[in-house]
């Protein structure tokens, strides 16, 4: 499993979900600290990739030229793109969003000679479409959080009047972990 944004809120917890299935997850993240967050969550491996100009080289070298069969990316841009290049045959691409600000467009040539798919996926629309479903799944997940296997990482808290400065940072990609908004005390 390879997840991108691996010091965010939602690529912590792919990490963490990734070890409880019993995964073997690289993580990349922006920077040393990032990455060190990710390897406390669970991460096998780390790729700084701002630290690195050829992330396909670095993951291929670490599954012994195979590739990844699974790709978390909340990222989008240059990184779906590697990932494209990185990911082994029949394997998955799961998009969830696109931090980066771009959005790519896949290969479809590329998609049919390695026999992957792409999936993109908004839990959200499962309330609407398979609400029994998101259900069973949180019913999961806390499970997973009471025998010790998830560890929300709340990286700041901010109180609600400085939302703008929270999102601000989000946007800047400042942040590691969960970002708390808190109601202030009247």
């Amino acid at each position: 499993l390879l997840v991108h944004g691996s010091a965010g809120g939602s690529g912590l917890a792919a990490v963490e979900v990734g070890k409880a299935l019993g995964a073997s997850v690289i993580a990349t993240a922006g920077g040393p600290d990032k990455c060190e967050i990710a390897a406390t969550h669970g991460a096998d491996r780390t790729i700084d990739y701002r630290a690195t100009d050829d992330l396909r080289g670095r993951v291929k070298a670490l599954t012994g030229g195979r590739g990844v069969d699974v790709v978390f990316d909340p990222v989008g841009g240059d990184m779906f793109d590697a990932s494209m290049r990185c990911i082994a045959w029949a394997g998955r691409i799961v998009v969830i969003g696109f931090a980066s600000g771009t959005v790519p467009t896949p290969r479809a040539n590329v998609m049919m000679v390695k026999n992957i798919g792409v999936l993109g996926f908004a839990w959200h629309s499962y309330r609407k479409h398979a609400p029994d479903l998101v259900q069973r799944q949180f019913s999961e997940l806390f499970r997973w959080y009471d025998s010790g296997f998830l560890h929300p990482h709340i990286g700041e808290q901010h109180p609600l009047s400085e939302t703008t400065a929270a999102l601000r940072r989000l946007k800047d990609r400042a942040t590691q972990g969960k970002v708390v908004l808190v109601p202030e005390s009247s």
